[in-house]
């Protein structure tokens, strides 16, 4: 993942360059996160007092929103697989590929380990009702960079 620019300004990028391309599959998925980001824009908007400055989307919540399409795809494609639709499964998975490309390096299984580990630490964590602080603590830390369905029985297993 290249830093320096804004999540929101690379897709915008991107789809500017999927539009030079005629690459139709691309532009359609960007044109998906583009119109994500601006209903979540919209929503924030209208939650914020008329008197406030608005307040542009942060990378963070940028990212919340494409894991959060990703494991869309990723439920929709398995769906998709148990019904024999295998075309559309595909094309679900191409999606999970663009949507990936503005996410950070997913951790390996050692480096969650370790986040878990020290999420633990940072937040003094000793038993199963901990666990909310735990996830918290690594939801604001990796978003984007773990799946946290598969990180919370390690973090209740650490704590139980």
């Amino acid at each position: 993942m290249t830093m320096g620019k804004d999540l929101k300004a690379r897709v915008g990028e991107s789809l500017k360059q999927a539009m030079k391309d005629k690459d139709a599959v691309r532009l359609s998925t960007l044109r998906l996160i583009n119109a994500a980001i601006k209903d979540t824009e919209i929503a924030v908007r209208s939650a914020t007092p008329a008197d406030a400055e608005p307040q542009p989307l942060s990378d963070d919540k940028v990212l919340a929103i494409l894991g959060k399409m990703v494991k869309q795809r990723q439920e929709s494609a398995r769906v998709y697989e148990e019904g024999g639709r295998l075309e559309l499964a595909e094309q679900e998975r191409g999606e999970i590929g663009i949507i990936e490309e503005f996410l950070p390096a997913r951790l390996s299984a050692e480096a969650q380990a370790a986040a878990v580990e020290k999420a633990i630490a940072e937040t003094g964590a000793d038993s199963l009702r901990d666990m909310g602080k735990v996830m918290a603590s690594l939801k604001a830390k990796y978003t984007g960079q773990m799946d946290f369905g598969e990180v919370g029985p390690l973090v209740r297993a650490k704590l139980g």
